[in-house]
């Protein structure tokens, strides 16, 4: 082979390689789901490393998982079963952990981290001025990292918390106030965030890839019409996150539809605005209907409820809890599962895969027709036509 023909190729092979990176998985196809605290499993391999083959298998190109203390590691509910001795930072975590560093290397586009710096077990509910340097040092330098080694990769990184109203409501109680000096150590917490976000964009040279901070809200609709004490009327109105989660259970009570535009509306109303980010900022971060009490078709009714009000309304997101369920009571787990304790798969995961199917399918088919990958706009309003076509299905 002569060194022109060898250049040729390499080149043809590189190019090939980019349109299959990025047509069609590099699209945004809105749904997904997550691997967090799962309470059981089916190989030998780390938790996460199953929970990630999975989901890719399912045909996601989202991976939401913890990147903390508390819920990197543990023979129970962790993403693996030990913290290695060299384990100090983020950065660690991610690329001294065998399995962490495997599953950022997978070819997931959209990455949702609960991200929480691993220097101090201090974290909003007893954030003190003194920890507002290691904590922005720490969240920095995983920012960074993540700009500099997944430049050119198209990849997008959303570093988030778990709800925080109940970080700020650390006596769990929706009834009471919060506990003294709460609002504002929280207000702090994510300000200290964002700039450590922000600081690291700016300072790091980098293309094609994005990092971005989110909080998560989970307490709404009690507080919607009262304009009572939460993390969406007393705090979000006065700090600069980039994009906000709603832990949405609050919402589907009653009506799914009216419950969650009614709560998506407001939370959006309390954004400050972000002229860099075009689009919704709010996305629904977590939904999911326990067989403790439902059923799995109606587990599965339900769910596709949820993916086309989140469609309709335009979250980023809308994401299912989850992949194994991590609740148990009483002897037996809740159900918050696409695979259930006995590795049966559930309706809800079928209607995913079934989904992505579909999306991929039509993503491409689209593209070769048209020369270009389909807009947002474009796209949600198929999604909606093949998801209410699911669903009238099963009415």
């Amino acid at each position: 082979m002569s060194r022109l023909t060898h250049l040729l190729i390499t080149s043809l092979l590189g190019f090939v390689t980019v349109v299959s990176a990025h047509e069609p998985d590099s699209f945004n196809y809105l749904l997904g789901t997550q691997a967090i605290g799962g309470r059981y499993q089916f190989t030998n391999e780390t938790k996460l490393i199953e929970s990630a083959r999975l989901i890719r298998s399912l045909g996601s190109n989202v991976m939401k998982f913890t990147l903390s203390n508390e819920g990197s590691f543990g023979k129970d509910k962790g993403n693996v079963p030990e913290k290695p001795a060299n384990v100090k930072t983020l950065v660690d975590l991610i690329t001294k952990e065998p399995s962490h560093r495997a599953v950022m290397e997978m070819p997931f586009t959209f990455y949702l981290l609960w991200a929480y710096p691993l220097t101090s077990k201090t974290q909003a509910a007893t954030f003190k001025p003194e920890h507002r340097e290691p904590q922005y040092e720490e969240l920095k330098e995983f920012a960074a990292h993540l700009l500099k080694t997944f430049s050119g990769t198209g990849k997008h990184f959303y570093l988030g918390h778990w709800e925080g109203d109940w970080h700020l409501r650390s006596h769990f109680d929706p009834k009471q106030p919060f506990p003294d000096g709460a609002q504002e150590r929280f207000t702090d917490w994510l300000k200290v965030r964002q700039r450590a976000i922000d600081d690291a964009k700016r300072e790091t040279p980098h293309h094609d890839v994005a990092v971005w901070h989110y909080t998560e809200v989970n307490l709404v609709e009690p507080y919607r019409q009262n304009d009572g004490s939460c993390l969406t009327n007393s705090i979000l109105p006065n700090v600069d996150v980039d994009f906000v989660s709603y832990s949405c259970y609050d919402a589907l009570q009653k009506d799914i539809r009216a419950g969650l535009f009614d709560a998506l509306n407001h939370i959006e109303s309390k954004l400050r605005p972000k002229p860099g980010i075009t689009g919704r900022r709010v996305f629904i971060g977590e939904y999911g209907f326990p067989t403790q009490r439902y059923s799995p078709v109606e587990q599965n009714r339900k769910t596709l409820e949820v993916m086309i009000a989140g469609i309709e309304w335009g979250c980023p997101f809308t994401l299912y809890w989850e992949l194994y369920c991590n609740e148990f009571h009483d002897g037996q787990h809740a159900g918050f599962w696409l695979i259930d304790d006995m590795n049966v798969k559930q309706p809800a995961w079928f209607t995913h895969e079934n989904y992505h199917q579909w999306a991929k399918k039509w993503v491409h088919e689209t593209t070769v027709r048209t020369g270009v990958a389909p807009n947002d706009k474009t796209f949600r309003s198929a999604a909606l036509t093949y998801l209410r076509a699911e669903l009238a299905k099963l009415n």
